[in-house]
Order: structure tokens, then sequence, then C-alpha cells
């Protein structure tokens, strides 16, 4: 390989600066020892994680081609994979990241390429189909190539991977369309198998965008009804019924009582989905889910406790079964049982109270000290701080074993996370007073201060001022965020702002102001009137997010005038009445709340995000269905609120 030295390697570039040690990976593609770690380095390295493509992968693609073509290389499928994530960067991001020669190099790449269709390795076909599946400039003919190995392609996995391709393709040429497209409807008949039937379904949609085939709805139903998807998930599959929520509804009810275990876990995962996205969809999906609370398979139990967890108060006609699940005679699966707890707390069941009493004085917890916050449906621990967060009501029950959590917790990640349930429970939470103080001396500080500032009067009473002005001067290592949120801690637990107002307040002269100091501002009040001008100028700095709802709060407070701020905090939240709703905008109609009959001009908005089917957060996840609750209670409270006028007047 010695054209490889007649390269400037340090001339070119990869994700870490110099391409240097690029010609090193190259070789080592032909040493099996070392072949699997030098195709992960140059993964890493040249195509990193997307978004460009850089030219030391100009560069390299011949080099990559040329060994993924040699049988005597252990890696070809990896390296056919990396040149199909370099040539799909080449065909979707903007041209000014595409490095120079990009488009003559794929050529010639494509040109080497055909011929490992006829590879004696399915997974080499399989993986060549792929990439050429990203060969965009010369669709009609790798098209027409394409078709030609299918004539005679026996494996069932490179002949869906053909058809992928061909899904890639099509909307690239004129000249194939039409000949694609008869190929494409012969495929989704009953006499393909099932995975090519879904691909060819998938790829008619592709091919034509916006038509609506009823037989495209009965291909998916019938594939899905016999249980072999090829490859293909639940979930994918029944994408492809596009906007028919009627059958797909009733598609997933059937399939939650398939025989096959997976097929009821993908059900599962699909229904899910479902009620994340449609408030309609809860009523019509979670009988049939919570038929799987009885599934012999522990971890498809375990999936519907949550997802009935998820969907909070709705799930209350199931918690005689979700309370029986609590125990070990209920429920052997020890994660279920975490599962089926969460779901009690979330439905408001105080069945929930003494299990988890239990759980925090015994050796297994069972719950997660961090939050997780995945566009997914992972089973992972759920959070503790936010399990027990909104059980204050039964504190009398879960304090003594909390207590003696928190005298015992040997990591930041515990202490912090039962300061954070303590700071939720507020007053509630005075009898863990000693402990919490004993918690000053740690790297727990900023979340025992927090607690005791949520606890008020009677824990101002028994903390030591001198030693908390002690504590201010105090910079725990790895937490930058400590000062300021001491200082703030410090200043609502014993009156003095005098410490936050030196620290924070000289950082509003800065570019984007900070979130603390604009914290301090609207707890200041009429103190803060100075700086109103500053706050008025952040106001309307940024039209959505952080930004206008922290300093719209902090001028309503320091001015006491909600006519100059209620407009921009509108503003801010109206783009996400038809979908999107982050924190940011749940806590700003929060705060229209707290405004009352002022914020009149928010009615619109707020109705909006009432009156959606579609949940105006973001899908696919488990925080869907709790997030929307949060925006929908607090724009339920925020219309009473502004209502309260009318109310007086009658």
């Amino acid at each position: 390989m010695r054209e490889l030295d007649e390269i400037d390697w340090g001339a070119l570039e990869h994700a870490y600066g110099a391409a240097t040690d690029v010609p090193g990976h190259l070789r080592a593609l032909y040493r099996p020892e070392e072949a699997a770690e030098a195709a992960d380095e140059l993964l890493t390295n040249v195509h990193h994680s997307g978004g460009c493509v850089v030219s030391s992968a100009v560069a390299a693609l011949p080099f990559l081609v040329r060994a993924a073509a040699d049988p005597d290389v252990t890696v070809r499928t990896d390296l056919l994979d990396l040149v199909a994530c370099f040539a799909h960067e080449g065909n979707t991001v903007a041209p000014r990241w595409v490095a120079r020669g990009w488009a003559e190099a794929w050529d010639s790449a494509v040109t080497a390429l055909l011929p490992l269709l006829h590879d004696p390795s399915a997974e080499v076909r399989r993986a060549v189909a792929g990439a050429l599946g990203e060969a965009r400039p010369r669709a009609a003919e790798v098209l027409a190539l394409l078709w030609a190995r299918w004539g005679t392609e026996t494996d069932t996995a490179v002949r869906q991977g053909i058809v992928e391709a061909v899904r890639d393709l099509v909307p690239h040429t004129d000249r194939e369309r039409e000949r694609t497209v008869g190929r494409l409807r012969d495929l989704t008949g009953p006499e393909a198998e099932p995975g090519v039937r879904l691909r060819a379904v998938e790829a008619l949609r592709t091919a034509l965008p916006g038509t609506v085939d009823p037989r495209h709805a009965r291909v998916v139903v019938d594939v899905l009804a016999g249980g072999e998807l090829g490859g293909r998930s639940v979930t994918q599959a029944l994408r492809l019924l596009g906007a028919d929520r009627t059958t797909a509804t009733g598609l997933i009810v059937r399939l939650l009582g398939h025989a096959d275990v997976t097929i009821r876990r993908g059900a599962l995962e699909a229904a899910a989905g479902e009620l994340g996205r449609w408030r309609s969809a809860v009523p019509a999906l979670l009988p049939a889910v919570a038929g799987l609370l009885d599934d012999p398979e522990p971890e498809n139990r375990l999936f519907t406790a949550r997802v009935l967890g998820m969907c909070g108060a709705a799930a209350r006609p199931w918690a005689d079964r979700l309370a029986a699940m609590t125990t070990d005679e209920g429920e052997p699966c020890l994660p279920a049982q975490d599962h089926a707890l969460w779901a009690l707390a979330r439905a408001g069941d105080p069945r929930c109270v003494a299990p988890l009493a239990r759980r925090l004085g015994g050796e297994r917890i069972g719950f997660a000290y961090c939050s997780v916050h995945s566009p997914s449906w992972w089973t992972h621990e759920l959070s503790l701080s936010e399990t027990l967060g909104p059980l204050a009501a039964h504190a009398e029950v879960l304090l003594p074993p909390l207590r003696a959590a928190l005298a015992d917790a040997g990591s930041l990640d515990a202490r912090r996370a039962l300061c954070q349930v303590l700071t939720d429970w507020g007053p509630a939470a005075a009898p863990a007073i000693p402990e919490l103080i004993g918690l000053l001396e740690t790297d727990g500080a900023v979340w025992a201060l927090d607690a005791l500032a949520a606890i008020g009067p009677e824990a101002a009473a028994a903390v030591d001022r001198a030693r908390l002005r002690t504590l201010l001067r105090v910079r725990p290592p790895g937490q930058p965020f400590a000062p300021a949120g001491l200082a703030l801690a410090y200043g609502r637990l014993t009156g003095d702002r005098e410490p936050a107002r030196e620290l924070l307040l000289p950082r509003l002269t800065e570019p984007y102001g900070d979130a603390r100091a604009l914290t301090l501002l609207g707890e200041l009040g009429a103190a803060g009137v100075p700086y109103a001008d500053r706050l008025r100028e952040l106001l309307h700095q940024d039209d959505t997010g952080w930004l206008p709802l922290r300093a719209g709060e902090a001028l309503w407070r320091v001015t006491g005038r909600a006519d100059e701020v209620v407009p921009a905090l509108v503003a801010a939240i109206e783009p996400y009445a038809g979908g999107g709703v982050t924190r940011a905008v749940t806590e700003t109609v929060r705060l229209l709340g707290r405004i009352g009959p002022a914020a009149a001009p928010a009615v619109p908005v707020l109705r909006a995000f009432l009156d959606a089917d579609e949940r105006p957060v973001e899908h696919g996840g488990w925080r869907s269905v709790p997030e929307d609750d949060e925006l929908c209670a607090a724009a339920r409270t925020a219309l009473y609120a502004v209502s309260a006028s009318d109310r007086a007047s009658e």
C-alpha cells in the first residue's frame, strides 16, 4: 500500500486534528489481530458523530473500499457500514460541511462497490446494498443492478437489504421509478417473505409520497398478525400505517394478546408510543395494556407497570392489581415490584407508602439516586426523588427510614437525592433538620441548605448563622455552581440577602445575564428596582426559553407591573401550542397562573394546550405523559387564576 505514503495525511483533518494516524489504521485492517480495533478507530476519528465529511474521509475512501473487497480482511462489513456512513453524510449535510473532492471519490467508490453485490459472503452483499443505497447521483444505474441481483439472490437478509436500498434510491430517479414501483407492489404479496413485504410497503410510501393505498394497511396487519417481522420491530411496522390511527390501535390491542412474548413486548412499546403522543389513546389502549400485568414474562409485567405509571391517575382502575405486585408473593420480579410502586405513587394511591418505607430502611431501595432523561423506552431504574417527591402528605411514615438513610448515605448521589425529596416536602420535612444540619459539612451541603430553606422558619431557628456564613466561603471540588446555590439558599433561610447580592448581581452586566441573579432579583422584590431597566433588556433578548421566563418573573416581582411582562411571556409560549413544549414553557404557564387576572392575554394559548389531542410535549419516552400532565395542571390553574376577578364579580 505504497499509495498511502504518497498522501500528506498531516495536511488532512479528522475529528481530533491532523489525520496522521489514519494510514496506520488502514494498514492494520489487513492484520486480523488488529483489524477490529483499527476499524473502530477509523469510525471514531474519521466519521466521529457525523455532521460532515472531513478531508481524511475523502482520502481514506478508496483504501476502505479496497479492503472491503479483499476476502482476507476480517472486518469487511464494518468497513462497508463506515463507507455508508460517509456517503450518507455527503448526501445530507450542507455542502460547506463536505470536503473538496468527495463527489468524485464517492463516484469512483460506487464503481468499485458494484461487483460486491455478487460476493460469496451474504453479509458482505447485505452491507454493500446498504452502502449503494446512498449512490444517489447514479440511482437509475444502481437500481437496475440491484433488481438484476434480486433475480438470483436467495438470502432473505440480503433481499431485505436490497429493498431498503431501493427505498433510498427511488426518490432520486425518474427513469426507473415506474418499473421499481411495479416490482415493489409485487413484493407486497403473500408469497414474499414477511420482512420483504414490510420493506416493500416502506419503499412504496417513499416512492409515492402522499399516496394512500389500502393494500399497505392490509400487508402490515397481515404480517404483524403472523408474528414474523423479518428484523422489523412492531413499532417500525406500525409506522407504515401512517395516520390511520384506528387501524393501528386495533392492531396493537390484538398484538397485546399475541402468543409470542416478543410480539407482546413490541406491542407494549407501540402502545406506550401511542399513549405518550395522543391523549385519546388512553381509554382506547390502557385497558388492553393493563391485561399484561399478568403476563408470564417478568419483563413484560415490568413494562406494563411502567406504562400504567406513566399514565398516572388514569391507571387507578388497576390500582388493586398494582398493589398486589408490591410484595414477593404477588410479584417475584423485584424490578417489576419497583415499577408497580412507582405506578401507585403516580396514581396517588397511598398503598405505595408502607412498601416504600420498607425499601428506604432495607438493603435494596430499588430506585436510582439520579434521574434519567432519554428519548426511549428503556426500563432503567426509576428516580427515588421523583417517586417520593409528591408524597409529602405521608411524611410521617416515610421520614423515619428516610432520615436513617440520610444519616447513612455513603455517596454524594444518595445525599443529593434524599435532600431533593426533603426540599420537595418543605415544612413537612422539619423532623429531618438535625440530619440536614449534619450534611452542611459534606459535599451535599448545597442540597442540604436548599432543603433547610424549603422547611422554613423552624429550620432557620435551628441553624447557627455564623456557621452558615463560613459555609458560604467553601468551594466544594467539582461543584462550580455551589457558591451561587449556597448564597441563594442562605438568603431564603435567614433573610440575609447580602452574600447573594454581592456574588450574583454583578453578573447581570454579562452578555447573557445569569439565571441565579434573575432568581435573586425576583426574590428581592421592590429592592431590585435599580435593575429594572436591565431586566427589560433581558426580557426581550430571547424570544423563547428560560430567559423570558426568568427575566419576566423578576421584572414583575420587582415592579409589580404585569402589563409589560405578560405579552413577552405569552409570546414565549405561543409557538409551542402545536408541540415541542419544554420545561421552560410549563414553568412560564405556572408563572402566568401566579400573575392571575392580568395574565388574561394568555387564555387562548392556555386553552390550546388543554384542548389538544396530540400531547404538545416531546414524544417518544417515559416522560411524555407526566410532562403533559404537568402542563395541563399548570394551564388549568392559570385559567382558574385568570378568571378570579370574574368569579368575584358574580
